[in-house]
């Protein structure tokens, strides 16, 4: 790893890492980072090139990111993590477990999708245009732009089959209105041999509007004993 994530840590016991969406930062979790630090020790991360975190040279990619939080969890000596994931941070955390299923307890997909077809048309349809508008121009902030937007045109790819190989206990959270499709979200659940749907009412970023059942849920199922 070419840089060196900023990261919020806060509490005591087993770790937990929590992994924000595209543009945003650790801060994100603002409303669980407290609560979960009550039962775990909670690491905050941002992501390469998002909130405090430098941007590096290396590609600006999921599949890159997922071996920066390798990177981070070896550099804290950490062997194995629960990890929650919204949006992005779903999607980093899904394509880490898939490479490294020895290092992660539990999961918890929030917002996640497989593909950039798992997100509405009205929703992914606006992100493609303004992809391709800052795309035409050279200046850094519409290159930094087009770099961002470039993630959720491009990506993620990841083949539902290969969920089969997942044993781990994966919780999925969405929204009733979330940007990813319904069906969506249950195809990754129903994927994953171990997984489970929570649909709670609200949008995409129900960890920040809806904090106390969201908190309530994720809580529940991380405190469990794996079987």
């Amino acid at each position: 790893m070419d840089i060196s994530l900023h990261y919020i840590k806060k509490g005591s016991g087993a770790p937990l890492l929590l992994l924000h969406g595209n543009g945003e930062s650790g801060g994100y979790f603002l409303h669980q980072i407290d609560e979960f630090a009550r039962y775990f020790t909670v690491y905050a991360v941002d992501t390469r090139g998002h909130g405090r975190s430098p941007r590096g040279t290396a590609p600006f990619t999921i599949s890159q990111f997922a071996d920066d939080l390798l990177g981070f969890m070896d550099g804290q000596g950490m062997e194995k993590a629960r990890i929650l994931g919204f949006s992005d941070g779903g999607n980093i955390a899904l394509t880490f477990a898939l490479r490294r299923p020895e290092r992660v307890e539990r999961l918890v997909l929030n917002g996640a999708n497989l593909d950039p077809s798992g997100v509405k048309p009205s929703v992914q349809i606006p992100i493609v245009l303004g992809y391709k508008m800052a795309s035409l121009f050279k200046a850094p902030k519409a290159r930094a732009n087009a770099e961002m937007l470039g993630l959720m045109v491009n990506e993620p790819r990841i083949d539902a089959k290969e969920l089969s190989a997942l044993a781990m206990h994966v919780l999925v959270v969405v929204g009733s209105k979330d940007m990813i499709k319904a069906a969506h979200s249950r195809l990754i659940a129903d994927s994953l041999p171990n997984g489970r749907l929570v649909t709670m009412e609200g949008d995409h970023f129900i960890a920040n509007k809806q904090p106390g059942p969201f908190n309530r849920a994720v809580l529940e199922f991380l405190k469990e004993e794996t079987p």
